[in-house]
């Protein structure tokens, strides 16, 4: 099963840029279709009011449940003192399996950790290239597992994903995603350096084609096994471990496109 772990959907409101304007499915979907893409983790782009755009999300996951899977976009400040009850109505009433935190928001908090830890879901951190946070963040929370995306710079900070090639070795909850990282070499050391079960192939669509991101884990050479663990197996294996932890609750949504991978789609 192949599984893209980083995708925009849904409306913004910011009107500045793309990515809090607008992110259309339609094309993605169709795209990653043909690039056989079989689940898709999608996250809402910027908004000033992210309860409402994880509502949104909400109603677009459940037009196509059996290829999307949502993670909730919170805003680390903005949203302090609400995010626990934000989660976990995303969690327990909508099914969603994940947590979604960016820089450009506001840096991840001890608050975001903790609801992550309880809920037994991961974060996925866009750290825009600071990856030094994470030093300070990820071995406080190592019952947490964290997903930088872009191997820690959308920008092309070499300095970044340098850094992050260490921490992915040194952290056993810390993982990359692939998305729109241009020096391919940094993908060959990173499984090299870190190995296999440490990155999460994703796209950053719908801006960026499915189909590209995925020939570039592909161009990696890896053996079969190896290759299937960051095309799918390791997102499934940080996703299968969610459950209620101190919650005392479980999602509602069924886990059924779970199954795909335990019969070896």
């Amino acid at each position: 099963m192949i599984v893209d772990g980083h995708c925009h959907a849904g409306r913004g409101d910011g009107l500045t840029s793309p990515w809090d304007t607008h992110a259309p499915l339609g094309p993605y979907l169709r795209r990653a279709r043909a690039a056989g893409i079989d689940r898709t983790v999608v996250v809402a782009g910027g908004n000033s009011d992210y309860h409402r755009a994880n509502r949104q999300l909400a109603g677009i996951v459940a037009r196509r449940p059996d290829r999307l899977i949502g993670f909730a976009c919170v805003h680390a400040s903005r949203d302090a003192g609400r995010i626990r009850r934000m989660v976990g109505e995303a969690v327990t009433r909508w099914g969603f399996r994940g947590i979604k935190v960016h820089r450009y928001d506001a840096p991840a908090t001890r608050e975001v950790c903790e609801v992550a830890r309880a809920f037994r879901v991961p974060v996925l951190y866009d750290v825009v290239g600071a990856v030094h946070l994470l030093d300070l963040l990820v071995p406080q929370y190592p019952e947490v597992d964290f997903i930088v995306p872009h191997l820690g710079s959308f920008l092309d900070d070499w300095r970044a994903h340098e850094r992050l090639l260490d921490q992915l070795a040194r952290y056993p909850n810390l993982h990359a995603d692939t998305s729109g990282v241009r020096r391919f070499d940094y993908l060959v050391r990173a499984v090299r350096r870190a190995g296999p079960g440490k990155l999460v192939f994703g796209s950053d669509g719908p801006w960026l084609h499915p189909a590209l991101e995925l020939a570039k884990v592909r161009l990696l050479g890896l053996a079969p096994a190896d290759e299937a663990m960051i095309l799918g197996g390791n997102l499934l294996r940080l996703l299968s471990r969610a459950g209620p932890g101190r919650t005392g609750s479980r999602a509602a949504a069924p886990r059924v496109w779970l199954s795909g991978a335990a019969s070896g789609r």
